[in-house]
């Protein structure tokens, strides 16, 4: 049985391409274990880019065909997305070799350093990073474990989801969206907000007050926002970006101009090199955890001068004949919304054009998505959507991103639906003016990336 990080020593996960896995994967590989692992997009002769910086990290890697799993493997780690019918899975549970979720791993990591879990719905990716960046800076050598890849350690050859410190504090997501949230007890916990995403808000509220009891020390709750706000009851500390609610860190005096960033916490000035209001409130949120461990607001301000951003994240590919081309993992109907709200400070259009991912989420948010996204869309603005990205699997295909379509255009909005993603440029350029930002929005689709890359080389 497994119960903690010493009770083995060679690990394999099945899936380790999948941004949670190859996150503990690098972790673990980095605080000495022996680490492999197999993934469906290993082809042979075909060149994967996670396989490659995986293997350069000493993470020897499989085509999923069960090879790499043998009796000298301690531990088989799968996520929620494998099955016990996986050929792999069986052959593990013939040799006796103990499986267990990503999520059990991911806690047992946590028990075993000094950890502070980001939650909320919205915004936890990037309040890791920016928390990691700041104990960095710090010198407090810290770990993360993150949902997307920070650009700093990306540019050392990484995938740049996670980085194992000699410090004793440990920086991670507390994921809502399977409930595994539950299964951590940090020493500190922070609470960003609680937008219907995934689950209907009367769940999300439980899975939300179990983690603030499990957390040990210290919760940090975000006061501004609704229904964080019912949850602080306990809490440690709290901070706001909402004059309407004072609290120990605020936020005040929000500008941007451009893609840059300004506004003071407690009186000290930040300037950070990203767009919209909600990044100042991630901020807030890193600078005030690291101000209860013991780093002054000055600090986190310097550290956050050189913040660069991470993956998918309002990524800016640059600016082609006056169109500013960014790409962004918004999906769901809160992150598109405030998307859109962040780009048009850049520009007095802004083209936005969205990849709902699923037709049970995209049927069970459409209302929402069709609200938020209506809310913020200026006159000048337009919304695009292609269809619906599907995974694979059994599902009912009653819904499309067409539907969506309709229902802004029902609302008066400039709304578009160009079915096949690889027409949408081509459709999209007579809208184009010379001074615009085209957004591009999605999540769970690997091939994203690649789209918008080409995107930028046709733009």
């Amino acid at each position: 049985m497994i119960s903690g990080l010493s009770d083995f020593k060679t690990v394999f996960f099945i899936g380790i391409a999948g941004t949670g896995m190859s996150a503990i994967a690098q972790y673990l590989a980095g605080t000495g274990k022996q680490v492999s692992g197999s993934d469906r997009y290993f082809l042979p002769a075909v060149f994967n880019d996670t396989r490659d910086k995986l293997e350069a990290l000493g993470i020897q890697c499989f085509l999923q065909d069960g090879e790499g799993i043998s009796q000298t493997t301690d531990l088989v780690v799968i996520s929620t997305a494998v099955e016990d019918t996986v050929p792999e899975v069986q052959k593990a549970a013939g040799l006796n070799i103990p499986i267990i979720k990503r999520s059990e791993l991911l806690a047992f990591i946590a028990a075993s350093k000094k950890t502070v879990a980001v939650g909320g719905t919205s915004g936890k990716s990037t309040t890791c990073a920016m928390l990691f960046d700041i104990l960095l800076y710090a010198g407090l050598d810290p770990s993360i474990i993150s949902g997307a890849g920070l650009v700093s350690i990306m540019k050392e050859g990484r995938i740049g989801n996670a980085k194992a410190g000699k410090g004793e504090w440990l920086v991670i997501e507390a994921d809502e969206s399977d409930g595994s949230i539950v299964q951590y007890k940090p020493e500190v916990g922070v609470l960003l907000n609680v937008d219907k995403d995934h689950k209907e808000m009367d769940a999300l509220m439980e899975i939300f007050r179990e983690f603030r009891n499990n957390t040990q020390q210290l919760f940090l709750v975000n006061l501004a926002q609704t229904a964080a706000r019912q949850l602080s009851q306990n809490a440690s500390v709290d901070f706001s970006a909402d004059p309407a609610f004072p609290a120990g860190y605020q936020a005040t005096g929000f500008r941007q101009q451009g893609l840059v960033i300004n506004f003071q916490i407690n009186g000290v000035e930040f300037t950070l090199n990203t767009v919209g209001k909600h990044n100042m409130e991630n901020a807030l949120a890193a600078s005030a955890v690291a101000c209860e461990l013991g780093v002054d607001l000055s600090i986190s301000a310097e550290a956050l001068k050189s913040y660069e951003g991470i993956y998918r994240r309002h990524q800016v590919l640059g600016k082609k004949h006056g169109v500013w081309l960014i790409d962004d993992y918004a999906h769901n109907p809160i992150k598109c919304a405030v998307s859109i709200e962040a780009c048009q400070e850049i520009a007095p259009k802004v083209i936005a054009w969205f990849q709902p991912h699923g037709y049970g989420p995209t049927r069970f948010l459409r209302n929402d998505f069709v609200t938020e996204i209506g809310r913020v869309l200026r006159p000048t603005d337009e919304i695009w959507m292609s269809e619906i990205f599907y995974a694979g699997g059994t599902t009912v295909k009653d819904i499309s991103a067409a539907d969506l379509i309709k229902d802004l255009k029902a609302m008066g909005k400039p709304a578009f639906f160009v079915e096949d993603r690889n027409k949408f440029l081509e459709t999209v350029r007579p809208h184009l003016p010379e001074n615009c930002v085209l957004l591009l929005m999605g999540a769970r689709d690997p091939s994203l990336e690649n789209f918008a890359r080409q995107v930028w080389e046709q733009l």
